[in-house]
């Protein structure tokens, strides 16, 4: 892909430039904001090696798979469950810096993973562009007005980064713990998906006002998906200079359209983000996944993405032959294998090791990690990635 050429022809002088031009404070963010980027910066950031994830994704050769897990921190950790005992509000375990960077933190301190995630949800964003929403533990979101006509889309604004201050903070500390030990991951949701939310109110299985509108109000839809784009686009953006090596799109709902609709309603939003972050920020890997998105893989590797996360419906030898091999894959473990014996991991981790083909490959879940899982489940699984190097599993 052109985005991994860049860095190929870049070298350390580039990548290191790019790397300061990164952690550059972004217009519109607030003085403490700023500042906090700053000072968090290391002073040797430059001369240190670029984590293993990075360069994977890139396409450079690696000795072995990184690996992370989606849903990485959570309620399968008994660090996480003691910890949401004492703050029991997911927004505020969510939208407070020092609680995220702890959370962010619990798998790195237990399994030492190539990917640490920000602990976040795909709707921390929505205040910024002038939507509140609640979170039931039960209901799960929930928008009191959802969007349904094009002047609640017109009264939408550009984001506006003091409502996300929390997560320019919580990345650049991670940035600063983590010390390119491994790569430091952001997210948002894809437009499509953050759509659903606010069109269906909350969650669905059914998503049926949105497809309905797909056909009855299909400029209320464009004009919506179009102003999310550029949200997102610009979120990114922000987590980038805030410390994300690392930032991946979930389309969590894309694989519930039709393809032809797929290509309609989110391809054109998802490739409009990718084009809008790379102009800035080439040589910064972006991962989209999809759940249910076997029937999707060589559009979404046309978004220009620069991995494609793999849900475990799709064989990675499949995928393989599917996209293109300037586009690396992450994935596919099925999550219900770790609850399982340490040798039914060992043999899925390695099915789907030789399969990914021994380069441009990120080792994850096929989705996130299930509550309940057994640590040890969880540990066994980032001990395989990282004994399991590309020659010896070229010998067995």
């Amino acid at each position: 892909m052109q985005s991994g050429n860049v860095l190929a022809c870049g070298g350390q002088g580039r990548s290191a430039l790019l790397r300061q031009r990164a952690f550059k404070p972004i217009a519109g963010t607030t003085s403490r904001t700023s500042a906090m980027v700053v000072k968090a910066q290391p002073a040797a950031l430059g001369a240190l090696p670029e984590p293993l994830m990075v360069r994977a994704a890139r396409g450079e050769k690696v000795d072995r798979a990184p690996c992370w897990m989606m849903r990485q921190a959570g309620r399968y950790q008994k660090t996480y469950r003691e910890l949401a005992k004492r703050h029991p509000s997911f927004r505020e375990r969510s939208e407070t810096t020092e609680l995220i960077v702890e959370i962010s933190l619990q798998p790195w301190n237990s399994f030492k993973p190539d990917g640490v995630i920000l602990f976040s949800d795909i709707l921390t964003p929505l205040p910024g562009i002038g939507v509140e929403f609640e979170i039931d533990d039960n209901k799960g979101p929930i928008i009191d007005t959802p969007i349904r006509t094009l002047e609640q889309v017109k009264q939408l604004h550009a984001m506006d980064f003091s409502k996300t201050e929390f997560v320019g903070r919580a990345l650049t500390q991670l940035r600063s713990e983590v010390n390119n030990q491994a790569a430091v991951v952001g997210f948002v949701g894809s437009p499509w998906t953050l759509a659903t939310y606010l069109i269906e109110g909350g969650s669905t299985s059914l998503y049926k006002t949105i497809k309905t509108m797909c056909y009855s109000a299909p400029e209320v839809l464009d004009a919506l998906l179009s102003k999310l784009a550029d949200a997102m686009a610009a979120y990114i953006k922000y987590q980038i200079q805030s410390g994300a090596q690392c930032v991946q799109i979930f389309d969590s709902w894309g694989g519930q359209l039709p393809p032809r609709e797929w290509d309609k309603w989110s391809g054109p939003y998802l490739r409009r983000i990718i084009a809008s972050v790379k102009a800035e920020y080439p040589t910064v890997p972006l991962t989209l996944y999809a759940n249910g998105s076997g029937g999707l893989l060589e559009r979404l590797a046309a978004t220009g993405a620069d991995v494609i996360g793999l849900d475990w419906t799709t064989d990675m030898a499949d995928a393989r032959r599917r996209i293109d091999s300037n586009v690396s894959l992450q994935g596919n473990v099925d999550p219900a294998i770790l609850f399982a014996s340490q040798d039914a991991i060992e043999e899925a981790v390695r099915d789907c090791l030789k399969k990914g083909g021994g380069q441009r490959h990120i080792l994850n879940l096929g989705h996130g990690v299930l509550v309940g899982t057994p640590e040890e489940g969880v540990a066994h699984m980032f001990d395989l990635s990282k004994r399991l190097t590309h020659a010896e599993l070229a010998l067995h």
